[in-house]
């Protein structure tokens, strides 16, 4: 080594060093440069594409670079992190747990989308009110009205609601709709139809909370075909009539297939665009024109970008999931997204909970909207669904579902499907290939698998030849299978909403199903949250859950949120990242809001 090198070497080491000793003394820590954690207790600022694993622990703006792609873990009230994410730095989820997706949206956050200056008196005026109620509807009592109301657990918010409807003639659907409910075989509409269809046909800014299989798809497709039809027809190049935004691809999908049932007789074409898949067919979709636009924010917010559609044209909105959506990180998207829309749109939300995210989502995106809910004011479970809890050790539960399923096998009905929830990837796969050895018929899914992948192991699943799915929560999340008659939590969830959400896989549109949950000492910590779950659906408790949790409350654990109130549960089952949740603020000595009180 020559003099001159050695003396460059020397410098460059003292260099680094000194800045390090910097940015330590004055709170800041660049990730990127780095290549490493930042500090714990500093106020990380990482590079949008940082290179540290995480971000500064407790620093008074958390953030901080994270996993290369920008997720902050810090926190300045000590916990789960709460960023700012974002092109300019990193940022764990705003709901105060780390974002699991960090890494699909960290580019797309539509910051290259601008926002147009409306000209009310110069956009072209549409049509949305096209509802007449039946006389039948118009004439019932008001105490006929709330009785029905009260048996089908529906409470209204909001002025004018309209009466619901209690059969699908009362309705007023033009000929092609009630044709293609015939078709379909459905008897009478589910609650959340019965009383959002004469809300969303009379053009009103709507609010539905509703569990899953509760006929909510159905309950915004019918309007919106019918008020697509009431519009000048779609040319080449004009972007959709009406959007769905959706968390997942596979919930994307599934509301295709119900806006193409029901949207062919009267010639609505639909796209459905999510990422995952190539982009080429589906910006050809939207280069030719479509009347209904269902997406995934993220690869909605890429082609407007890129200027392959606009949402001029756009008039009617529908979030659904909302909750979902705004947990997996895509609050900057969607508020991006609903600025390139005309402010005097109909949107519809739909949510399975109404928490203050949601309503603050709400309050920011509907004016004078009338708000729904169905069932319990409290995060309830499907009463139609038999609950079986068994309490055990961690190595027993593979044993135990092996005879699981051999019960299941001699028991079932011919059809029926079998639903199985496993916390990692990896686990699915292993979990798969134990069921297989056994000689069940088993297929999975998981995020790393492919578009292609995806749509052959769900065929398998829904044509019956394989009548076992094994899948993360990620990519179960929205589905929708006919048949699905037993649902397995092999790894129970971090939250009884979680839990609620997997087993509503189950027992939809009146039907029956049996939900299963080993529970293990690393799940005590949901007991008592779960035995009030099953209380409330009149469920038998197992005498050793019951213990745990009366264990639990002598010690104070945290509550997880409930449907109405603060959300704080740590989704990030299926991240690389660290699950040790009391690290990020997860259940702190009582504190409803899962904070830990700074205790790291």
């Amino acid at each position: 080594m020559t003099l001159k090198t050695a003396i460059c070497n020397l410098l460059r080491t003292n260099y680094v060093r000194n800045f390090r000793s910097y940015s330590k003394s004055n709170g800041f820590y660049n990730s990127r440069s780095s290549g490493s954690d930042a500090p714990r207790g500093m106020n990380s600022m990482g590079n949008h594409d940082g290179g540290g694993r995480m971000g500064g622990q407790g620093g008074p703006r958390g953030g901080g670079g994270g996993h290369s792609m920008g997720n902050g873990y810090g926190n300045h009230r000590g916990g789960g992190g709460r960023g700012y994410g974002g092109s300019s730095g990193g940022g764990g989820s705003r709901f105060g747990t780390p974002s699991k997706f960090g890494s699909n949206k960290s580019s797309t956050n539509g910051n290259r989308l601008r926002k147009p200056d409306w000209d009310m008196k110069n956009l072209r005026p549409f049509k949305k009110d096209f509802y007449i109620p039946h006389p039948m509807v118009a004439n019932r009592s008001q105490y006929e009205i709330e009785q029905y109301r009260r048996a089908k657990q529906i409470s209204v918010e909001g002025r004018d609601v309209p009466n619901p409807i209690q059969h699908f003639e009362e309705g007023n659907f033009p000929d092609y709709v009630i044709n293609g409910i015939s078709k379909q075989g459905y008897d009478t509409p589910t609650a959340i139809q019965a009383q959002g269809w004469p809300i969303a046909m009379s053009g009103k800014n709507m609010v539905g909370i509703a569990q899953t299989g509760s006929g909510k798809t159905l309950a915004y497709i019918l309007p919106a075909i019918v008020h697509i039809n009431n519009q000048p027809s779609v040319i080449r190049g004009e972007g959709p009539i009406a959007l769905v935004l959706a968390p997942t691809r596979e919930l994307a999908q599934q509301i295709q297939q119900v806006a193409t049932e029901f949207g062919n007789s009267s010639y609505v074409r639909n796209t459905c665009i999510f990422g995952g898949a190539p982009k080429g067919p589906q910006a050809r979709d939207l280069e030719r024109g479509v009347e209904i636009v269902i997406a995934t924010p993220g690869r909605l917010i890429d082609f407007l970008e890129r200027g392959t559609t606009n949402l001029q044209r756009c008039t009617y909105l529908v979030l659904d999931e909302a909750d979902r959506m705004l947990d997996m990180g895509f609050e900057p998207q969607i508020r991006k997204i609903v600025e390139q829309i005309r402010p005097d749109r109909q949107t519809l939300m739909w949510s399975a909970t109404w928490p203050k995210e949601v309503r603050k989502l709400a309050a920011d995106f509907l004016d004078d909207y009338i708000h729904i809910n169905i069932g319990s004011m409290q995060l309830s479970a499907n009463h139609n669904i038999l609950q079986i809890v068994d309490v055990c050790q961690e190595q027993e539960k593979e044993t135990k579902l092996n005879n699981l399923l051999q019960e299941i096998g001699n028991n079932a009905e011919p059809g029926a499907k079998t639903l199985i929830f496993v916390e990692t990837k990896k686990k699915v796969e292993t979990i798969t290939r134990n069921i297989r050895r056994y000689g069940w018929p088993a297929v999975c899914m998981h995020g790393d698998k492919s578009q292609p992948e995806r749509d052959h192991v769900m065929r398998e699943f829904r044509n019956g030849k394989c009548s076992i799915l094994v899948a993360t929560d990620v990519a179960a999340r929205g589905l929708d299978v006919e048949g699905i008659k037993y649902v397995i939590n092999f790894d129970y969830p971090n939250s009884s909403e979680d839990y609620i959400h997997r087993i509503g896989r189950t027992g939809r549109s009146d039907t029956t199903g049996t939900s299963y949950a080993f529970f293990t000492p690393n799940n005590f910590k949901q007991a008592k949250d779960l035995v009030a779950v099953l209380k409330e659906a009149n469920q038998v408790i197992n005498p050793k859950l019951s213990e745990i949790a009366s264990r639990c409350d002598s010690f104070g654990g945290g509550k997880s949120g409930s449907r109405w109130g603060y959300r704080n549960n740590f989704r990030g089952r299926e991240n690389t990242g660290p699950r040790n949740h009391m690290r990020y603020g997860g259940g702190g000595m009582g504190k409803q809001n899962g904070y830990s009180n700074g205790a790291y």
